[in-house]
């Protein structure tokens, strides 16, 4: 793993992979590096103007990528039912649940769920369930869910999913990085009871330099906090091309395992793939299997072939 880049990641030709959350960041480069190694990718985006825009860019980049937009709202159920539907491959290799927001000021979903929550989690628990038939009968398939380090501000509260009581930016952003390692922790646990070779795995970017940051400062008209923010990323935050590699060697990697979690060597902080430290929290049995059950009933997505 030591030193590993994109350069690392095998041929794909022939493989189908669904990333959300491209039109910039990380989503962009890792659905880029995907299609430069032969996979056909659909970039998953809310937005058509900029899923297609990104699409033009990547195809300049990387003549030849085989890549087509799909539009997906991950904060609307009916949007998440919709692309799943419309996913039309009778294979799929590779889902990359990338797409996030961070630390924005209180919101809810179309659904009514809390933002960070709703989009964070449950858009991509309910994307994953969707496609999970597909996904289960293609060999050696895999969902990689990018979490953060910042996933150690807080543990999930069962009792107010939905920051109802009272709403701290930061402790949902948190709140909603650690329901992305308790979904992996459980998925690849019901995965193995049903002896899938499916690999649920997960990845963060240490500190990248992406317009995730910007976003919660700017929506709250705290100016100086984004200028600040933007101070950050140029002196500190690495390029999103180094952000990337966590999540590519956790897609492509041959040797990555059940519920890993990868993520930069230095301090978690930058630097080549490796395994990272996560939180006792989000690997606790009992948590996952009931954040599980919470997110079916709410988001109505049953995982028929996986149930416990």
């Amino acid at each position: 793993m030591a030193g590993w880049n994109s350069t690392d990641i095998p041929d794909l030709t022939g493989r189908v992979a669904v990333v959300t959350g491209v039109n910039s960041g990380i989503g962009y480069v890792t659905a880029r590096e995907l299609a430069r190694k032969g996979a056909k990718v659909v970039l998953a985006c809310r937005s058509e103007r900029r899923g297609t825009e990104a699409g033009d860019r990547m195809v300049t980049e990387v003549p030849g990528a085989d890549v087509e937009f799909g539009r997906l709202d991950l904060g609307d159920l009916g949007s998440v039912r919709e692309f799943a539907s419309s996913v039309p491959f009778e294979r799929l290799d590779l889902l990359v649940n990338n797409a996030g927001v961070m630390a924005l000021p209180y919101g809810t979903t179309a659904d009514g769920f809390e933002r960070q929550f709703g989009v964070n989690h449950l858009g991509h628990f309910a994307l994953t369930g969707l496609l999970s038939p597909v996904l289960l009968r293609t060999p050696g398939a895999r969902v990689v869910t990018v979490s953060s380090f910042m996933h150690a501000v807080a543990n999930i509260d069962l009792g107010d999913l939905n920051s109802e009581r009272r709403y701290r930016r930061w402790v949902a952003y948190g709140r909603s990085k650690t329901a992305n390692l308790l979904f992996t922790h459980e998925l690849a646990r019901r995965l193995a009871v049903h002896g899938s070779d499916v690999v649920a795995a997960a990845a963060h970017p240490g500190y990248a330099a992406t317009n995730l940051q910007t976003e919660g400062p700017r929506m709250a008209g705290r100016r100086a906090a984004e200028r600040l923010v933007r101070i950050g990323n140029r002196v500190f935050a690495q390029p999103a091309d180094s952000g990337a590699l966590p999540t590519l060697y956790a897609a492509t990697a041959p040797d990555v395992t059940p519920d890993s979690f990868t993520g930069p060597s230095f301090a978690g902080w930058r630097g080549s793939p490796a395994p990272s430290w996560r939180a006792s929290w989000t690997v606790n049995d009992a948590m996952g299997q009931r954040l599980w059950e919470a997110s079916e009933r709410l988001t109505g997505v049953s995982y028929d072939a996986l149930k416990a």
